[in-house]
């Protein structure tokens, strides 16, 4: 109980309340002559002038009550409890009924602090006024069931803004994640391909001139895709652009790993089992995952020959498998991945799917992902 008191106690205002704008000088413009109004049409109300005085008063600070809601509220109650003591009777307009959004705006703009505050004046008030005989027991009752259900809504809305605020920081959040996610996949993915062939051209250059000139062909053409892929990216985080993308990698563009000339392993693609109808993003899934292992076999694979990328499906999942023929234990431990494992293994997850990455059994690395074939968490 202490610790709940405790946690109400230090709750802090929420951010960036609303400082007042039009539609609060509108309410100001509507209730102030409902009170001037109301004063000339009521020749039977107590103290006539000097309530209609008051009432137009307390609606001019009505604006501050998001900003300054314990000011607000404070003003409001010592106006009316100084009324009923030195007139011995209550503030009796139906205009009172716009001052419901002061107690409202304390619970729901205003820290624990001030929500403790304005309670404890609230009570003092209207208590003073029992105890003096200037209310009765049976309209404090009902006075202060419409008050409670006031800061009920107040409270409501309060958590509701924050539950949105929430949600708004998790959908930004994993936005995050995505781009990043699709940053290494696509460009850096033509990146290492770039500085791959630069090394193979510097290596093989002394030996073979016209290597070098095919490796800054290779490189052009990498180098050609990549700004392409991160004109699209860009497109997709302009509002004021068409996001025009082209159509995403999926299965069919597995094909595309395969290699068996040039610089580096091999690469083997073989893909069985019945994939017709595989949802796109599993699709995607697959190709990125692979895309990647085969991208960190050919960076980080000492002496590796060939890079073996299986895809196998069945009717509940589909399994992809990535394995070199390196010498194992080469620069990829397993205790620190880097981004594209994470990246691997969120890929997976988010399709309620998992990803494993470690020394494969006879020698070399291998990268094993399996994902539900209807794309969701069983």
């Amino acid at each position: 109980m202490l610790a709940l008191l405790r946690s109400v106690w230090d709750e802090p205002r929420p951010a960036h309340p609303p400082p007042p704008g039009w539609r609060d000088w509108a309410l100001v413009g509507v209730f102030a002559p409902l009170a001037v109004l109301e004063g000339v049409l009521r020749p039977e109300l107590p103290w006539r002038f000097v309530t209609v005085a008051i009432v137009v008063g307390l609606v001019a600070v009505l604006p501050w009550r998001r900003s300054r809601p314990l000011a607000v509220l404070g003003i409001c109650f010592t106006a009316t409890t100084l009324f009923s003591l030195l007139t011995g009777g209550s503030l009796e307009a139906y205009t009172l009924a716009c001052f419901l959004l002061v107690p409202y705006a304390l619970f729901r703009w205003g820290s624990g602090r001030e929500v403790a505050a304005g309670l404890a004046l609230m009570l003092a008030g209207v208590g003073s006024s029992v105890l003096l005989g200037h209310l009765v027991v049976a309209d404090a009752v009902g006075g202060f069931v419409v008050v409670f259900a006031t800061l009920a809504l107040g409270l409501a809305f309060r958590y509701r803004s924050r539950a949105r605020t929430r949600e708004f920081e998790r959908v930004r959040l994993l936005e995050r994640e995505r781009l990043a996610r699709d940053l290494h996949d696509t460009v850096a993915h033509h990146v290492s391909a770039m500085a791959i062939r630069a090394q193979a051209g510097i290596a093989t250059a002394p030996a073979r001139p016209e290597a070098a000139v095919e490796a800054l062909r290779v490189i052009e053409a990498e180098a050609s895709r990549t700004l392409t892929e991160m004109r699209a990216l860009v497109r997709v985080l302009r509002k004021d652009e068409p996001a025009e993308l082209e159509p995403g990698r999926g299965l069919a563009d597995l094909q595309r790993l395969a290699s068996r000339a040039g610089a580096g392993p091999a690469v083997d693609v073989e893909v069985s089992g019945d994939l017709d109808g595989l949802p796109p993003p599993v699709g995607a899934a697959v190709y990125r995952v692979a895309q990647e292992a085969v991208t960190n076999a050919r960076r980080h694979a000492r002496h590796a020959t060939r890079i073996q990328v299986r895809v196998a499906a069945d009717d509940s999942s589909v399994r992809l498998s990535v394995s070199d023929d390196g010498e194992t234990g080469t620069a990829r431990p397993a205790a620190a991945p880097g981004y594209g494992i994470i990246g691997m293994m969120e890929r997976a997850g988010l399709l309620g799917g998992s990803c494993e990455a470690g020394p494969g059994p006879d020698r070399g690395w291998t990268v094993t992902a399996v994902l539900p074939r209807n794309g969701t968490a069983a």
